[in-house]
């Protein structure tokens, strides 16, 4: 049978997302010890007094650069911030009509853009501004690269410098570059492993990812002092022994991607992965987001829980847009 990866995909990311929402911000410890102890499944209300199965600014802006993409065929950067322009002021691509839960570099990000209208320019370069916005929004990108290198041939390079323009619309520093697009290289390995034949082990795809984007970013002296803060994940199999009180779940990109890789590669099934990434609390719904968008290439669409897809909010509009990304953007 087919696959739909922007499907599997997108709906992991909205899916983490959303089960989330309820305790960002809390400490892993504050999640245990409340009356109903740890996340087990979709829960309402909580950090944001928000219903159950809604989704936040991780989703709303992946779901932007994805009508993005396919309205306008394929990546305009200056589209893609026109959408988070239209996130951010009009409640675009929100379960609620509202924008909630934004970030400050993508806020200033976004602000800069609508004054000026300079898609050079708006993005934040300094060494502070290495918070996990672009990452949580980048999927989208991963997988149309991954479709262009499939379809047309392009390299490696052309698809990193496409990561990299996407990433620093709102994160620009290279340190959020580099994260990136390790996350691409693990997208598309997972792609590309999967193949027809079954499922490879989920570590050894993410394992050859990182081992690709280690040796590409390894060729540039300036991205060899940033791949040095990503040492934990040279060696996954040391790297799954890691406890979990050694495991950060902050907001801050190399925490961020960590948490999210020891998730994927310490738990069998994409359930198991999105609860223990959320239960760990802190910025428990971005860490859900982006292991869920790998979690979800790898175990399918039909590995999400049924009870979790059908309070997801606006879940038939989400479908739709993801269907409409397999059609123009195919990656069998």
């Amino acid at each position: 049978m087919e696959r739909n990866y922007w499907l599997d995909g997108i709906m992991g990311v909205v899916t983490g997302d959303a089960l989330g929402c309820p305790v960002q911000f809390l400490s892993r410890s504050r999640i245990a010890q409340r009356p109903q102890g740890p996340v087990t499944g979709m829960e309402g209300y909580g950090t944001y007094n928000m219903p159950v199965g809604t989704w936040t600014d991780d989703g709303s802006m992946t779901l932007a650069t994805l009508s993005s993409l396919i309205v306008k065929g394929g990546v305009d950067p200056e589209d893609i911030m026109t959408q988070f322009v239209r996130w951010e002021f009009e409640g675009e691509y929100t379960p609620f009509g509202e924008a909630f839960d934004e970030g400050n570099t993508c806020s200033s990000a976004i602000f800069n853009f609508k004054r000026d209208g300079d898609i050079s320019t708006c993005g934040c370069r300094s060494e502070s501004s290495n918070g996990n916005g672009s990452l949580m929004r980048i999927l989208p990108a991963c997988l149309y690269y991954c479709s262009k290198q499939k379809g047309s041939g392009i390299t490696d390079e052309e698809a990193i410098e496409g990561i990299h323009t996407i990433s620093s619309l709102t994160h620009g520093h290279l340190r959020s570059l580099i994260a990136c697009g390790m996350y691409y290289f693990m997208v598309k390995n997972i792609v590309e492993g999967i193949g027809a034949d079954g499922r490879h082990q989920l570590t050894a795809l993410l394992q050859a990812g990182i081992d690709e984007g280690m040796k590409f970013y390894g060729k540039d002296p300036d991205s060899r002092e940033e791949l040095a803060l990503l040492g934990r994940l040279t060696d996954l199999s040391v790297f799954r022994q890691t406890p979990a009180e050694e495991i950060r779940s902050s907001g801050y990109v190399i925490d961020t991607i960590e948490a999210s890789v020891w998730c994927l590669i310490t738990t069998d099934s994409f359930e198991e992965c999105l609860l223990k990434a959320v239960n760990l609390g802190d910025d428990a719904d971005t860490v859900g987001a982006i292991a869920g968008g790998l979690a979800g290439l790898y175990y399918g669409y039909e590995s999400i829980p049924a009870e979790w897809l059908s309070v997801i909010r606006s879940r038939e509009w989400i479908e739709e847009l993801c269907d409409k990304g397999n059609n123009a953007f195919r990656l069998e």
